[in-house]
């Protein structure tokens, strides 16, 4: 028992030293803010994602299960949501458009489904359009099975790449021994499909018996970031570890991001959860935090709006309750910067079509960043 809890000790601290080598996890404030934050949509309690219709107006996923319609100062609920399994991290996820929207009026959202025969509920993916304030031509493209009343671990971020291949995470759901590294289990996931629901034919995984045809990553913790990279076209995640250990990937077809086997983070009690960091055939992120922040999240910044902010990453943190900037030297972070300290809870980060940024934040609303002159 003693020697247990001396190896655990050790391991403990140099996890911890290693990690403190990582110039990346430094984190600075700048001296001078490049912009004010102005708050552009209030009273809001869980945004948990949001996106611009061409109008200029914006839908909004509020957690509980609404999605509100903001235009011209004023908020419009929208009727015929999917109803939600609204229980610990699930809800009302993720919400994005079509590539070709204006032409074909789809629209995405992700949320905690109980369809299916077990009790609680799993993430579903459905497209849906809207007419006169309501949702219409609802259709399920995907749904994880089996449900579970485990209250973590929904994921869920949408991204399309730039052949209209639909991406979205799914969070493993609790159960790290079971699902992230079972290609024939839902959770732990990211997945690829056809706009329509369709499993593409190259998808890595189509000649495995029994496997999850859908699935493109497997290995993923809890993926609540998810982009399509502007310049290269790469899908990029983000998700939560344990205590430490958050990541940032790029995403490959067929690959094992390691989850639990490889990690950078312990258990919440302090304890190790592997004393390995890396294995062969498992991929290594492109950054990691340490501490924990609660990544929730992305956008890549490609206006030249706010001073030196072209091509860095903008990242919410649930755990510290600020905005951070990560500033890219091609595919590595060479440095961090803590911006609007201790605003809240931000839970999505968007860059608008008038090349501004929009930051929502938990029990506040949605704010714009305004640029300083």
């Amino acid at each position: 028992m003693k020697n247990s809890i001396i190896l655990n000790l050790l391991f403990v601290v140099s996890l911890n030293f290693s990690c403190a080598q990582n110039t990346d996890n430094k984190i600075t404030t700048p001296k001078e803010s490049v912009f004010s934050a102005e708050l552009f949509v209030d009273e809001l309690q869980i945004p948990w994602g949001f996106t611009f219709l061409p109008d200029k107006s914006i839908l909004i996923t509020e957690k509980e299960g609404k999605l509100i319609r903001f235009a011209n100062g004023k908020k419009t609920i929208i009727n015929n949501v999917p109803e939600v399994y609204n229980r610990g991290q699930g809800g009302l996820l993720d919400i994005t458009l079509h590539p070709k929207y204006t032409k074909n009026g789809w629209i995405y959202l992700t949320y905690a489904s109980t369809d299916g025969e077990e009790k609680g509920g799993h993430t579903a993916i459905m497209r849906a359009k809207l007419k006169n304030s309501s949702l219409t031509e609802k259709h399920i493209l995907y749904k994880a099975v089996p449900n579970t009343t485990k209250g973590q671990h929904f994921g869920s971020r949408i991204a399309f790449d730039n052949d209209g291949y639909l991406y979205f995470s799914i969070g493993e759901r609790g159960d790290r021994d079971i699902n992230p590294q079972d290609i024939k289990r839902d959770g732990g996931k990211i997945y690829r499909l056809h706009d329509d629901g369709r499993i593409p034919a190259d998808n890595p995984f189509q000649d495995v018996k029994g496997a999850k045809t859908a699935i493109y990553s497997f290995g993923h913790r809890n993926p609540q970031g998810l982009i399509k990279h502007p310049i290269t076209g790469e899908i990029w995640d983000h998700e939560h570890g344990p205590r430490g250990g958050d990541e940032i990937n790029i995403i490959k077809k067929g690959a094992n991001y390691g989850w639990p086997l490889v990690t950078y983070g312990i258990n919440y009690g302090g304890t190790p959860i592997t004393d390995k960091t890396e294995m062969e055939g498992m991929e290594q992120p492109i950054h990691y935090w340490v501490p924990s922040i609660a990544p929730s999240g992305m956008t890549y910044v490609t206006s030249d709006t706010y001073k030196n902010w072209k091509g860095s990453l903008l990242v919410g943190s649930l755990a510290f309750q600020y905005l951070e900037r990560l500033i890219l030297d091609g595919n590595k972070v060479i440095a961090r910067e803590k911006l609007m300290d201790g605003m809240g809870r931000v839970r999505a980060v968007h860059e608008g079509p008038d090349g501004l940024i929009y930051v929502a934040v938990e029990g506040k609303g949605i704010y714009k960043l305004i640029p300083k002159s």
